[in-house]
């Protein structure tokens, strides 16, 4: 009999060794390295695609000059929201990952979509749920489809034969960790084996240019399951976030070869499955009767959506001898970069205090343009002074107390306009403060140049 071939593989980064490493000399982590059959296929590994369909792809080395730049046509689906986050559609022979946390929507959402699709023949091939855990989610978010087919299996063999019989035009894996393919002796879950099969659907993808939606699981730490190059084989990388205890979850381009990578969509989660919020800023702004200090709105910028957010700020007199800073949704490092800024330019002790800091919303913000709203609450706080209601801020704040020009301001000013703020303030370092083009805007357009100005105006 022939000798059982074994092989350590990472399980962060899929680094592959003959023998047991403690550290990883690829990712530097250490204890990382399992133990897994491998077993080098007797056959070749190819499932055929060659009688699949007629429009198949022919690779012959050609000049970039004769290659004809056209757009891709894009697969529609019902969901402006997820059209969005993948750049204006589903591009065929495009391969997709979605991960997220367990109970966050992931199934809900692609399932919803499938049946969504009256057009196209849909496969939706299922490793961790039955056809009638499936029917009973479909029929809860009341949707019907002729077009839409499940499957219920784990070996990619079985899976490929199945798809050679039914050709659909769009298939969902749920997820890439529970299949297996017969090709590597090791468990469903493992590094090679979840490299393999993504490798199988990539191969199907692109020599068939079917569209392939795989959903993957995430780690405790929250990164993709499975090796780093699964991120790499695919086309886009979504991640869905959200807290399961609000209703609102956030979907986000990580990675896309045919769009934008700072994309976002919203959702709201309800009886009837995922909804698409078409005007997020009125849900990131708390409805409120009394006037509160320690609130701003700053005007940021999601990927090409313009979206008002509140930023809550707590400042209290410290207990401890070292004092607290605690953030939702912002950078720690940031904040405390702003409170160095107070303190030498203002003159504020903050180093006395313990200030708290909340993104409302359950939103994480990594746009600088949302610095001078932060500043603003955190002095609003200071001093327990409301800032008025109509005034929002859109500003970078820089290690001088200088106020920061930010790109795409019209999109800023336009989106307080529509929401009914009647002032805005923006860095007099700005293009668009200039008369010409206040004249298209009714809100009042205020300039600063510095910190200090601004707390003059507010307080």
């Amino acid at each position: 009999m022939s000798k059982v071939k074994t092989a350590f593989f990472c399980q962060n980064c899929g680094y592959e060794t003959v023998k047991w490493l403690g550290q990883c000399p690829s990712c530097g982590k250490w204890n990382t390295f399992v133990e897994e059959l491998i077993q080098k296929e007797s056959t070749t590994n190819n499932n055929g695609w060659k009688d699949y369909a007629d429009n198949r792809r022919t690779n012959k080395t050609v000049s970039l000059g004769e290659v004809k730049s056209s757009e891709e046509k894009r697969l529609l689906t019902s969901d402006a929201e997820l059209n969005r986050v993948l750049g204006g559609g589903i591009i065929p022979g495009s391969i997709v990952l979605i991960a997220g946390e367990p109970g966050i929507g992931k199934s809900t959402l692609f399932l919803q979509n499938g049946l969504w699709l009256k057009d196209a023949t849909v496969l939706y091939i299922s490793g961790e749920e039955s056809e009638q855990q499936i029917k009973m989610r479909a029929d809860r978010l009341k949707l019907k489809n002729e077009n839409f087919y499940l499957l219920t299996e784990t070996s990619t063999q079985v899976i490929f034969q199945e798809i050679k019989k039914l050709k659909p035009q769009l298939v969902i894996v749920d997820s890439i960790q529970t299949l297996h393919t017969p090709f590597i002796d090791s468990s469903p879950g493992s590094v090679s084996q979840i490299r393999e099969c993504a490798a199988e659907f990539q191969r199907f993808a692109k020599e068939t240019n079917t569209p392939v939606f795989l959903i993957g699981h995430i780690t405790k730490e929250g990164s993709i399951a499975g090796p780093k190059i699964l991120e790499h084989m695919v086309d886009t990388v979504l991640q869905f976030e959200g807290d399961r205890h609000y209703a609102y979850r956030i979907l986000r381009t990580v990675k896309n070869r045919f769009g934008s990578t700072a994309e976002l969509g919203i959702y709201e989660m309800t009886d009837a499955g995922m909804k698409g919020v078409a005007n997020p800023s009125e849900i990131l702004i708390t409805q409120k009767e009394d006037q509160l200090s320690g609130i701003a709105i700053a005007a940021t910028i999601e990927g090409i959506r313009p979206l008002l957010i509140e930023v809550q700020a707590l400042v209290t007199q410290s207990v401890y001898g070292t004092p607290q800073r605690t953030v939702s949704g912002f950078d720690l490092r940031r904040l405390q970069l702003l409170l160095a800024v107070l303190e030498k330019r203002g003159g504020f002790h903050f180093g006395v205090k313990d200030v708290f800091l909340n993104i409302a919303g359950g939103l994480k913000v990594e746009d600088p343009s949302i610095d001078l709203a932060v500043l603003c609450a955190l002095l609003s706080s200071y001093e327990d002074v409301p800032l008025p209601h109509n005034i929002c801020f859109s500003g970078e704040v820089g290690l001088s107390g200088e106020i920061r020009a930010v790109n795409r301001i019209d999109q800023r000013i336009a989106e307080a306009e529509k929401l009914g703020f009647e002032k805005i303030i923006v860095s007099k370092y700005n293009q668009a403060y200039r008369s010409s083009a206040r004249q298209k805007f009714n809100i009042e357009i205020i300039t600063m140049g510095r910190v200090e100005e601004v707390y003059k105006y507010l307080f």
